[in-house]
């Protein structure tokens, strides 16, 4: 509660009780959350101005302490009264804009050393406890002035890609490299698939009938190849190496039927 102890030295000569104390910690909590006192009593009186400090005679009625509190932005001006019942003391709050009342009541012990009125260090107790209480009961029922500066959230660090669960993932697992795919337009493209075994490439320039894209009907031997075999010769499921031209339904020629590398060179 800094601020707090320099505020109590300067209302200590008037302090001989330990809800006077209370009253001091209540007033400046309201200070903190952006109020000034305006006065004692129900009614203004002259030559009013804010002040962070408890005006004269705060202290003067020991059963209610009536003081008066205005928002720095002046959207807010409330009427305290804090009434003492034996060992406790109930705050009554009237917002006189909106005319909305609040009541809290605070126990004198949990927050006041009554044998250490002369020392600040000691007088207090459980401050973070009556400040929680001033704020929950008081300063957020009936609107905190819009002047106060507020606590802006931090900004959050970039999560990074994989823990973001909002985040699509991305196509291939970052840190790898694309595999590589001849692009259409290289000249080395050309010729590709004659020289790849599995046959996953493009581009060949060997055009065989039987892998032309048009689809070939499968070749059964066990049902007779005809004018080479009759039907019954091969036993179902068995291996076959069909030997020969197989049948006038095969379109165009044979790829072993294409001269060799080197035919028109007659030095070989």
């Amino acid at each position: 509660m800094a601020g707090l102890e320099p505020l109590y030295a300067w209302a200590r000569p008037a302090i001989s009780r330990p809800q006077d104390a209370l009253v001091c910690g209540i007033h400046w909590e309201l200070i903190r959350h952006g109020y000034r006192c305006l006065g004692t009593g129900d009614q203004p009186g002259p030559d009013e101005r804010k002040s962070e400090l408890l005006p004269a005679g705060w202290e003067a009625n020991k059963e209610v302490y009536t003081l008066r509190y205005k928002s720095r932005d002046d959207a807010h001006e409330l009427l305290l009264k804090a009434i003492t019942l034996e060992d406790s003391m109930i705050l009554n709050v009237m917002d006189r804009g909106s005319q909305k009342v609040v009541d809290v009541t605070l126990a004198v012990a949990d927050y006041i050393n009554p044998e250490h009125l002369d020392d600040f260090h000691k007088v207090y107790k459980n401050t973070e406890k009556l400040g929680t209480r001033i704020a929950s009961g008081i300063i957020a029922p009936l609107g905190a002035p819009a002047g106060k500066a507020r606590k802006e959230p931090e900004p959050k660090e970039d999560m990074p890609w994989d823990d973001n669960p909002l985040r699509l993932p991305p196509r291939q697992p970052m840190g790898t490299r694309a595999p590589a795919r001849p692009s259409p337009l290289s000249p080395f493209a050309v010729g590709g698939e004659d020289l790849d075994p599995f046959g996953s490439r493009s581009g060949g320039m060997i055009v065989d009938p039987l892998h032309s894209g048009i689809p070939q009907p499968g070749i059964d031997p066990s049902s007779g190849i005809p004018g080479r075999l009759p039907p019954g010769a091969v036993p179902p499921g068995a291996r076959f190496d069909p030997y020969g031209p197989l049948g006038i339904g095969r379109p165009g020629p044979d790829p072993d039927h294409l001269p060799p590398p080197g035919y028109d060179d007659m030095f070989m």
